[in-house]
């Protein structure tokens, strides 16, 4: 396939637009870096926590609305075997953000937290926060390369470049700016990201529709045309699999810490509330479009295209859908605007996670743990650092990938099954401790390998009831991603109430307590701030670990 010049050049523009609003951003960093009377690396991490409401609610929604998003929604109301109904992101991932908005983001950005490990790392100390922290980063990472693997089938089938190409000029050009300027890089140039997204889609919506290959996508909904209806349907031995798919991407979402980097950044806790509502609005809205690309995919006779027979269905790649019926289905120059919105979705989201990712190595594992004492010159060369490793990481996963929503799922699922528990335990069990939180992290990772994973043909090794062979692949049927959700849950609640028992009254010797949960059971880190208020519980201003911290209060 001969390189599509034309449209090669516009996305040059693009970036060079892009790599433009980072530099100027990074230099509104500098000037908050003067201004900063605390630590200059907090800057890099959470903007000086002054963003403007307008600001965060854009880059909340473009960080949400990535390629991923976009693409994975498309593939989904295309695919025969799935349809409408199987698309979870929409309501998903809008309930997500209230939710977080509702529950989690007050106690957080209260705290005058850095990163979500935080509050694991001051109540639990810092080798247990390395536990926690691997998880975290690898489902940035993952969801990085997610976004990278959207775009290099998007660039590989309109502009006749190698996937590995698209993906390594676009990862370069994200971390460029992203090493620049830090969270203000990442923030502004979200605001251009997202309305490219709006914008582009949208453009080539119409064009969509209109082709003559195209049949009127209500009838298609319903009706058996050129494949199944593209509405889809939820038989009664798949509900409960969908419920366990829905909550997994409703609730892992307040598990990221790119999700945290915004509301950390907000003024207060109210404007960090309001950011969340904004964006769960406008992510719900801005799926709107893929679903009608996804629709007309399904309501098009491909042999009466450029593609021809077999249908992109038939030839495995449902999965890069979006970037087909643009090129087959629309002209050159809308197809070439079609680019542009999955390019802004893809850096819009892997800028933010190689962000997150370098922010909780460089701060919790390297700042708090291997050098209590480096300078903040230090930490955000560690910082910078690890946003380059974490990206070349991405950049290879995704050059592997088949499936940009399998991908997704994955990442979410870490953070379901793990992390999830932990960080409702942390803010809203006060009694929970570090043995609790242990053994929950064993329950919820044993479960989760132990069900396997049909995206990784990991065959499980507890079949539960419903699980079935599709294909050579076991499909299980029961919720077992929300079951070992709750189970970790409750292991992290009952042993920790029993270890606080045993040792209080001291029915363990209290030479065995690592966690420290005989000498103060009941603190809390709301008690902790308020003994402390002139370094307002930020742990980089801590060289204690839990145990020191205890035992002065």
């Amino acid at each position: 396939m001969a390189v599509n010049i034309p449209g090669l050049i516009a996305v040059i523009v693009f970036y060079i637009l892009i790599l433009a609003t980072g530099i100027w951003a990074s230099r509104k960093a500098k000037k908050e870096e003067k201004k900063c009377t605390g630590n200059k690396s907090e800057v890099a991490m959470v903007g000086g926590r002054n963003m403007n409401l307008w600001v965060g609610i854009f880059t909340v929604t473009a960080t949400w609305v990535g390629g991923g998003y976009i693409m994975g929604t498309a593939e989904l109301v295309y695919d025969p075997s799935k349809g409408l109904l199987w698309v979870h992101g929409l309501v998903a991932f809008a309930f997500n953000l209230f939710f977080g908005g509702f529950f989690f983001a007050k106690p957080m950005r209260d705290n005058n937290y850095v990163t979500m490990i935080d509050p694991f790392q001051l109540r639990y100390g810092n080798a247990w926060t390395v536990m926690l922290c691997i998880p975290a980063i690898l489902s940035e990472v993952f969801w990085s390369a997610c976004t990278l693997a959207a775009l290099g089938g998007t660039m590989n089938v309109i502009l006749g470049i190698a996937p590995y190409q698209s993906i390594l000029i676009s990862a370069s050009v994200a971390i460029l700016y992203t090493l620049m300027g830090g969270l203000y890089s990442v923030a502004y140039t979200d605001v251009i990201q997202l309305f490219l997204i709006v914008v582009s889609l949208w453009l080539c919506v119409p064009f969509l529709m209109l082709n003559p290959a195209s049949t009127d996508i209500v009838n298609t909904a319903v009706n058996n045309v050129y494949q199944a209806p593209w509405l889809g349907k939820i038989d009664l031995t798949d509900l409960w699999r969908w419920l366990d798919d829905f909550f997994l991407l409703a609730l892992s979402g307040v598990c990221y810490q790119c999700f945290y980097q915004r509301l950390l950044a907000a003024s207060s806790s109210a404007q960090a509330q309001k950011m969340c509502y904004a964006a769960g609005v406008l992510c719900f809205f801005l799926g709107f479009p893929s679903v009608l690309i996804g629709a007309v995919a399904a309501s098009t006779d491909w042999n009466q295209t450029s593609y021809g027979l077999p249908s992109p269905y038939e030839k495995g790649e449902a999965g890069i859908i979006m970037p087909i019926a643009l090129q087959h289905l629309c002209p050159v120059y809308i197809s070439i605007a079609g680019i542009g919105a999955i390019a802004a979705a893809v850096m819009s989201s892997m800028d933010s996670a190689l962000l997150a990712a370098g922010s909780m190595f460089a701060f919790n594992i390297y700042k708090n743990m291997l050098r209590k004492r480096a300078s903040d010159r230090e930490v955000l060369w560690v910082i910078k650092i690890s946003v380059i490793f974490f990206g070349v990481a991405a950049m290879g996963i995704a050059m592997i990938t088949t499936s940009m929503y399998g991908l997704g799922i994955i990442s979410g699922e870490l953070l379901y099954s793990i992390l999830f528990p932990q960080i409702v335990c942390i803010l809203f069990v006060p009694m929970s401790n570090g043995y609790g939180a242990s053994v929950g992290l064993v329950v919820g990772l044993t479960l989760r390998l132990l069900g396997g994973d049909s995206f990784l043909n990991f065959p499980p090794v507890i079949p539960y009831p419903g699980c079935t062979l599709v294909d050579g692949v076991y499909v299980q049927l029961f919720p077992f991603k929300t079951l070992t959700m709750l189970l970790s849950l409750f292991s992290i609640v009952s042993v920790s109430y029993l270890t606080s028992l045993l040792f209080k009254r001291g029915l363990l010797p209290e030479k065995w307590d690592i966690f420290y949960v005989s000498k103060n059971t009941d603190i809390i880190l709301k008690d902790v701030k308020e003994s402390d208020k002139e370094t307002e519980l930020s742990p980089i201003n801590k060289e204690d670990d839990v145990g020191e911290i205890e035992n002065q209060a």
